[in-house]
């Protein structure tokens, strides 16, 4: 029996799976939001620049944390990165952060790593459509909190890989307690201890307090005439990394100071940088 071309059609209609008709999901275009509070305080900002096409399953976030002595600094200091992020990491978000600064009276520590897990946590509860998986990079007091809060505040182990841009990783180090410039610098960090008087506070701050084998996959950068941080603070740290069993690169820049290299170490810098982080995250 033939069928009238209507019918054909009507049967056809009907025997469409509700899958052939669904609209598939909006491409996210890229975006930029600026200047975004993850918290009350003036200084709880950052700066998030989303790529288009993330999903909350692959889209891998890097966390940048300036330095300037846990008392100083802007998330602007940092922006230079953010090009070259963008360039070679097209498909990962990042996120530019300030924190509260630490005074005297109202020391960086512990309310800077309470300020990095608050705007973790604003990441998690956002719309951004991102994972939850992270690389912090972290310059000078910038790269000793992404340390800290890698190794000791991350319990779920969602950071997987952290770089440290000249940063201080163990304050029991004698280059530091032996030496009274230091003391008074770190009176931003942990307010007026002493550390003959109080070690575990200095214990406590220290990253290398804090590795274990579940430690993510670690980079370190120093200069060899740095006038804030001895070499020792990335020799300890790269010493205990490997007694732990830790993947870790440690590169000294002889001829380097405290972040301000030459065009030739930048060169260098970021290379070795971009491979790690290709290679680890």
């Amino acid at each position: 029996m033939k069928l009238s071309l209507p019918v054909m059609l009507l049967l056809l209609n009907f025997g469409c799976n509700d899958s052939d008709t669904e609209t598939p999901d909006p491409i996210l275009p890229a975006q930029e939001l600026l200047n975004v509070s993850y918290g009350q305080d003036a200084e709880q900002k950052m700066d998030v620049y989303l790529p288009q096409g993330r999903t909350d399953e692959t889209t891998k976030t890097f966390i940048l944390v300036h330095g300037g002595g846990w008392s100083g600094g802007s998330r602007t200091d940092f922006n230079y990165v953010v090009p070259l992020l963008k360039a070679q990491f097209p498909n990962h978000a990042i996120v530019n952060i300030d924190y509260r600064l630490g005074t005297m009276q109202s020391p960086g520590f512990p309310k800077q790593i309470q300020d990095i897990e608050m705007m973790i946590s604003f990441l998690k509860n956002s719309d951004y459509n991102i994972s939850d998986q992270y690389a912090f990079i972290g310059a000078s007091a910038g790269a000793h909190l992404s340390l800290l809060y890698s190794y000791h505040f991350d319990p779920l182990h969602e950071v997987q890989a952290v770089c440290s841009i000249v940063g201080p990783t163990d304050f029991t180090d004698p280059a530091y307690t032996g030496n009274p410039l230091f003391q008074y610098g770190l009176m931003a960090l942990v307010g007026n201890a002493n550390y003959s008087l109080n070690p575990e506070v200095f214990i406590e701050v220290s990253p290398t307090s804090h590795i274990s084998p579940q430690s993510p996959p670690t980079i370190m950068f120093y200069g060899g005439q740095d006038p804030l941080i001895p070499i020792s603070q990335g020799t300890r740290l790269r010493d205990k990394l490997e007694n732990a069993g830790v993947y870790n690169e440690f590169y000294l820049y002889s001829d380097g100071g405290h972040g301000n290299w030459n065009l030739q170490i930048m060169a260098d810098f970021q290379q070795k940088l971009i491979a790690f982080l290709k290679s680890k995250f």
